[in-house]
């Protein structure tokens, strides 16, 4: 059966037909009629173009209601976390010692005087120092390690450091979970129930989950997020206008500005604070685009140079096929719509 377009339904977002723009939709027929023979892992695809949703798409039996394991993306909900945390006052700054707002835990192993030294932005950056490195099976600080652990905080705190802080970044997740626990114990709340109260009901973003495959009793920072697209688009747009949601500052200009900025890379790739900056290259152009991402092909992509936010999120878990929506972001979307 051949694809059929339908304008999203309203609700909380703005809506519009994709011929209210200038473009060719041919290859978006040709996406979906392909999408629609099966064959991919792909759950729910979404396009915001200035600030209205024209693309909303979901395939076997997800629907707008269903909520998502983020994976990955939460790390860059997060960042926003801290940024509000710094604009409301409970930190001072990123540059500060960790152990200026951390009252536990405390190093125990592996004493070395460069921990001290361990900033917020050292966290944020993946800087620390410590031997974190979730793209290392030797690491001892992989994630899948510190996930058989009892105190997964206490033992990240007790790794080795093998080198200074701020001097390599590397994948590190667990810094992403004591930077959470750092907002928790300077504002003195659980993270769940700060990010509700300053970022979530702001955005009218109500069906949320906290929640993480282990299956060990674990530290509230260190849950996920799971929202449903729609909502995750919301994160996209807040971070695209700035942190400004409906003539509401949520977050400050200076911090998305910092936060998405390339800081560091990972890999090769450049990377803020909990924000990839991944470049497209499309015919002659090329295009930064602000992302959040997610194992298993969970995204927050936004292109700033075209007004466009596009979500993804999938199943294809520790795979290749993951990256498939970045084949869809640069040959589709921004193919499309970048002459409009």
């Amino acid at each position: 059966m051949s694809y059929q377009y339908s304008v999203p339904e309203s609700g909380d977002w703005q809506t519009s037909h994709f011929k209210a723009y200038d473009i060719d939709s041919s290859g978006i027929y040709q996406l979906f009629n392909q999408l629609n023979e099966g064959g991919h892992a792909i759950h729910s695809i979404l396009l915001v173009v200035d600030e209205k949703l024209v693309i909303e798409e979901y395939f076997d039996e997800y629907s707008r209601l269903d909520r998502h394991d983020l994976r990955s993306v939460s790390k860059s909900i997060r960042s926003l976390l801290m940024g509000i945390a710094i604009d409301r006052g409970f930190i001072e700054s990123i540059d500060d010692p960790i152990y200026k707002y951390l009252r536990h835990p405390t190093p125990q192993k592996n004493m070395d005087s460069r921990k001290e030294q361990i900033t917020i932005r050292h966290l944020l950056t993946m800087s620390t120092g410590l031997d974190c490195n979730d793209w290392d099976r030797h690491s001892l600080g992989q994630e899948d390690r510190i996930y058989k652990k009892d105190d997964w905080l206490q033992y990240f705190i007790d790794l080795p450091m093998v080198n200074d802080p701020g001097a390599v970044s590397h994948y590190c997740s667990m810094g992403t979970v004591l930077a959470m626990e750092v907002i928790a114990q300077a504002a003195n709340m659980p993270i769940d129930e700060f990010a509700n109260q300053y970022l979530f009901e702001p955005l009218g973003i109500e069906n949320v989950g906290w929640e993480h495959t282990s299956q060990k009793e674990i530290s509230s920072s260190a849950y996920r997020l799971s929202m449903t697209p729609r909502d995750m688009a919301k994160i996209g747009q807040l971070v695209l206008n700035g942190g400004d949601w409906n003539g509401r500052q949520i977050v400050s200009e200076v911090w998305i500005e910092e936060s998405t900025s390339a800081l560091t890379s990972i890999t090769g790739i450049p990377y803020g604070l909990l924000w990839w900056r991944i470049p497209l290259v499309e015919g002659d152009q090329k295009y930064e685009l602000i992302a959040a991402t997610g194992n298993g092909g969970q995204y927050i992509m936004i292109c700033p140079e075209l007004d466009m936010i596009a979500v993804f999120t999938g199943g294809a878990y520790n795979s290749e096929d993951d990256k498939f929506p970045f084949v869809i972001m640069r040959e589709i979307f921004i193919h499309t719509f970048k002459g409009n």
